[in-house]
């Protein structure tokens, strides 16, 4: 199938389960991708803990931060379901700043992130990102200010109006009367701008490749597999991955690494139309279409 029937065939079936998305496929030794809508910009939620991770990393290496130094965290007090680590404790612990960047990344713990913040506040975050020559992901805001929608504050069967608001309340323009989910005031970045921080990370760069051999591993380890781990996982390949999650968006990005030397890139940032908490159709068809189109891409 020639791409551009493929493409506008993978458009059609998104649509048809309510996803519109950013997806990038891109082999990281070649640089030849394939894509939906690449540039197209997004609240980038969770996702937003690699550029941290990577600016954390940088300063552990300048001896601006000690990795060893242990920080005091006040539980998270967040008692709704998902969040994870930290954010779920009841008493203060004392944890050092390299096992906040492993709860951080591969737990996605947002309580520790926060703790990283406070370490290297979000402007900052953005400034490590021009300096290493990635642009397309903007950092305003931590952890805490993303969690703080209507969700929050509704009764758990009340929730599903969260979401009808994330899906209703949004302009043409990519704005959003949730400013966690305007991309002019909220985290925000692209398929496109994920793929070339992953290459970055996976290939010679700008980045020490010390602090990139360390947010791989970190990537790596990420518990969260539900989504595109499923598709890209096997004894033959090598998934590493961060996700994000917030109310009608879902989100991957990634790099699969074969056993025949072959590495793609795989970014994928959707947003539902369908008012729901779980969509585990939803987490699949993101997949299916992202292993479609590194099928593609492998064989071209």
């Amino acid at each position: 199938m020639k791409v551009e029937s493929l493409i506008r065939e993978l458009r059609r079936t998104l649509d048809d389960a309510g996803l519109r998305g950013s997806f990038l496929v891109r082999d990281l030794h070649s640089g030849d991708e394939v894509g939906i809508e690449p540039d197209l910009e997004f609240p980038i939620a969770s996702l937003v803990k690699v550029p941290l991770a990577i600016a954390t990393l940088e300063r552990i290496r300048k001896g601006e931060l000690d990795g060893s130094a242990q920080i005091l965290v006040r539980p998270g007090g967040i008692t709704t379901p998902g969040p994870t680590g930290l954010s779920r404790f009841r008493h203060p612990a004392r944890i050092a700043v390299d096992d906040l960047l492993y709860l951080s990344t591969a737990v996605s713990d947002g309580t520790a992130a926060d703790a990283l913040f406070a370490l290297t506040p979000p402007a900052e975050v953005s400034a490590v990102l021009r300096e290493l020559g990635l642009r397309g992901i903007t950092v305003r805001h931590t952890i805490q200010e993303l969690v703080e929608t209507p969700a929050e504050r509704l009764d758990e069967a009340d929730v599903h109006l969260a979401h009808f608001l994330a899906i209703e309340a949004g302009t043409a323009g990519r704005g959003h009367r949730v400013q966690q989910l305007d991309v002019t005031r909220a985290n925000s970045g692209s398929a496109r701008a994920f793929i070339d921080l992953l290459r970055a990370l996976w290939t010679p760069s700008a980045i020490d490749p010390g602090v990139a051999g360390r947010v791989r591993a970190l990537m790596g380890d990420n518990l969260l597999r539900h989504r595109l781990a499923p598709d890209f996982s096997s004894d033959a390949s090598k998934w590493s991955s961060k996700t994000g999650t917030l109310l009608n968006l879902r989100h991957e990005i990634g790099v699969v690494e074969h056993a025949d030397g072959q590495v793609f890139g795989v970014a994928v940032l959707t947003e539902s139309r369908v008012p729901a908490i779980s969509q585990p159709g939803a987490e699949a068809l993101m997949a299916q279409v992202a292993r479609t189109l590194r099928d593609q891409l492998r064989h071209m």
